[in-house]
């Protein structure tokens, strides 16, 4: 079993995309489930290695259901075209998330659209310590790893308590704090996938940690 085999069983899935189908190839579904799960393991070891800090998280705890939930979202599709998984999970925190899909695939990282109070302690680092977080977003090879913070909505003036002239005024403005690094089946299909991705999580760290340290106060 490989990467090779999930981009062929999703495709399918997606050409079929209804509970019928599934049912008759349910367990072609586990096959590719299992592997994408040791897989994870595989790699939840080695991360586990390399950062003290790393909360273990076996493939069964990261990876998502492939059903989408049609009860908020009913227009969309029975299944999901990718896998999805998220590593170094702790409540409370952002994790490390690893998207396998036929339209797209990437790895992602940060706080994506956090409630209130989670924003409103990210804010208050950025304005305590602005300088320390710029530092990273500025980094030479952060900014060739994931060009800069992700595409979200901006506030259009300044959050409440701080002023329009704050000097790190455009940071306060988001509303979401994530980086991703988009990936091509051609990297994902080579054997030195996971030490690709060790170098992306090992380069998104100390983002990672800002932030985390950030929600946590």
């Amino acid at each position: 079993m490989d990467f090779k085999t999930l981009f062929n069983f999703l495709r399918e899935l997606n050409k079929n995309n209804n509970k019928e189908w599934m049912d008759e190839h349910r367990k072609e579904y586990y096959e590719v489930r299992d592997f994408y799960i040791a897989w994870l393991n595989q790699l939840d070891i080695k991360l586990a290695k390399i950062d003290s800090n790393y909360a273990p998280t076996t493939g069964k705890q990261a990876i998502n259901r492939i059903n989408n939930n049609l009860l908020f979202h009913p227009n969309k599709p029975v299944y999901k075209d990718h896998f999805g998984a998220g590593l170094d999970k702790e409540k409370g925190k952002g994790d490390f998330y690893i998207h396998i899909g036929i339209k797209e695939s990437f790895v992602a990282g940060g706080i994506y659209k956090p409630k209130k109070d989670r924003l409103d302690n990210i804010r208050a680092a950025i304005d305590y310590n602005g300088e320390e977080f710029k530092k990273i977003l500025n980094k030479t090879s952060f900014k060739e790893t994931f060009g800069g913070l992700m595409d979200a909505e901006k506030l259009k003036t300044s959050p409440k308590g701080f002023s329009k002239d704050h000097e790190h005024i455009e940071l306060l403005r988001n509303k979401s704090f994530a980086v991703m690094h988009s990936l091509t089946q051609k990297e994902i299909l080579k054997d030195d996938f996971q030490e690709k991705l060790i170098d992306i999580y090992m380069e998104m760290l100390p983002f990672r940690n800002y932030l985390n340290n950030a929600v946590s106060v």
